[in-house]
C-alpha cells in the first residue's frame, strides 16, 4: 500500500510537469546536438592540424599504424544543422527501453504488486525516501521526477555501454596520411562529453528555476553573499569576508556543469578504453583478461550514476531545501496556533 502511494506521487509529479518536461526534452536535444556539432568541428580541425604536422615532419610515410581505443568523435548522420552521433542512438535506445519496461510493468496495476510492478514500486519508493532525506518533504515533491529519472537513465546508459559489441564493433577508416582509424557503430552514451555536458546544463537550468521559486532573486543573493552581520569593525569585516566567500561560491556554481560533466565522462570513457586495451593486450587471452575490469566497470557505472544524482540533489538542497523546510515549519506553527 505504501509503495502504491509513492508510485502515485511519482506519477502525479510526472503528470503535473508534463509540459515542463517536454520543453526540457527539446532543450536537452538542442544542447546535445549543438554541442556535438561544435565538438566534432573542433575535433576535425585538431585532426587536420595533426595530419598537417605529420606531413610537415615526414611522419606521414610511417603512418600506416592503427588507432586503438574508443574514438572521441564518431558522427552517424546529419539532419540540416543538427548532427546525430552513435552515442545519441545509444541514449535513445536506453530511453526507449526504459519507457517500454515502465509501460509493461504498470500496464495492469494491482493492489498487491507482483513481478515487475513489485520491482518498479520498490525502486520508486526507495529512491523517494533516499532523495526525501536530502531534499526535504516539500522540495522532493517538486524535483523527485527529475532526480529519479536522472539516476535510472545514467545507470542504464552506463551499463548499456558495457554490452559486448558497443564500442568494439565498427569499421576502419583510412585517413589521408595512410593511418587507419576505427569508428564503432555504437558507443556508450556517457562516453560522449556532449551527453554529460547536456545533462549538466539541463540540471543547472532546473536548479536556477527551483532556487528562484523557493527564494526569489533577493533571497538567492542573501543566501550567497550574506551570512549574518555584527556591530562595529568586526561586523564590517564579516560583511567583507562573506562577500568574498560569495564571489567564490558564484564561481563554483558557474563551474558545476564542467565538474559534473567531466567527472562522469572521464570515468566512463576511461573505463571503456581500459576494457578495449585489456582485450588487445594478449590477443589469445582477450576473452578472460577483461573480465575483472568488466565487473569493476559495472560497479563504476552504479557509483557514477549515484554520484551524479547525489551531487545534483545536494546542490539543490543547499540552495532551496532549507527555505522549504522553514516554510513547512511556519505552516505547522500557524496550524498549531489556529487549534
Amino acid at each position: 500500500m505504501t509503495r502504491g502511494y509513492f508510485l502515485r506521487v511519482w506519477l502525479f509529479c510526472i503528470g503535473s510537469m508534463r509540459a515542463w518536461q517536454t520543453f526540457l526534452a527539446l532543450l536537452f536535444l538542442v544542447f546535445a546536438a549543438t554541442i556535438g556539432y561544435c565538438a566534432d568541428a573542433a575535433a576535425q580541425v585538431e585532426q587536420s592540424a595533426g595530419t598537417a604536422s605529420q606531413a610537415a615532419t615526414g611522419h606521414g610515410e610511417h603512418g600506416g599504424g592503427e588507432h586503438h581505443g574508443l574514438t572521441p568523435d564518431a558522427p552517424v548522420f546529419n539532419l540540416g544543422p543538427l548532427q546525430f552521433t552513435n552515442s545519441m542512438v545509444v541514449t535513445w535506445s536506453v530511453a526507449l527501453l526504459l519507457i517500454i519496461v515502465a509501460q509493461v510493468a504498470m500496464r495492469n496495476v494491482q493492489l498487491v504488486p507482483q513481478g515487475m510492478q513489485n520491482f518498479i514500486e520498490w525502486l520508486v519508493e526507495g529512491m523517494y525516501n533516499f532523495f526525501g532525506d536530502i531534499l526535504g518533504a516539500d522540495l522532493v515533491k517538486k524535483s523527485f521526477w527529475f532526480f529519479c529519472t536522472l539516476f535510472v537513465f545514467i545507470l542504464f546508459t552506463n551499463w548499456f555501454g558495457l554490452i559486448p559489441g558497443v564500442g568494439t564493433v565498427g569499421h576502419q577508416v583510412t585517413m589521408s596520411d595512410g593511418s587507419h582509424l576505427f569508428k564503432p557503430f555504437l558507443r556508450g552514451g556517457n562516453a560522449d562529453l556532449n551527453m554529460t555536458l547536456a545533462m549538466s546544463l539541463v540540471y543547472c537550468v532546473l536548479w536556477l528555476f527551483w532556487s528562484l521559486q523557493a527564494l526569489g532573486p533577493g533571497g538567492m543573493a542573501r543566501h550567497i553573499f550574506w551570512g549574518g552581520g555584527g556591530q562595529g569593525f568586526m561586523g564590517l569585516f564579516m560583511i567583507v569576508i562573506f562577500f568574498v566567500v560569495g564571489l567564490i561560491e558564484v564561481v563554483s556554481i558557474a563551474f558545476r556543469p564542467v565538474s559534473l560533466s567531466f567527472r562522469l565522462y572521464g570515468n566512463i570513457f576511461a573505463g571503456e578504453n581500459i576494457l578495449e586495451a585489456m582485450m588487445v593486450l594478449v590477443p589469445w587471452l582477450g576473452w578472460i583478461i577483461p573480465l575483472p575490469f568488466y565487473f569493476l566497470e559495472l560497479l563504476v557505472g552504479l557509483v557514477q550514476a549515484l554520484v551524479f544524482a547525489l551531487l545534483t540533489a545536494v546542490f539543490t538542497a543547499l540552495m532551496a531545501g532549507h527555505h522549504e523546510e522553514g516554510h513547512g515549519h511556519d505552516k505547522d506553527k500557524h496550524g498549531a496556533h489556529a487549534h
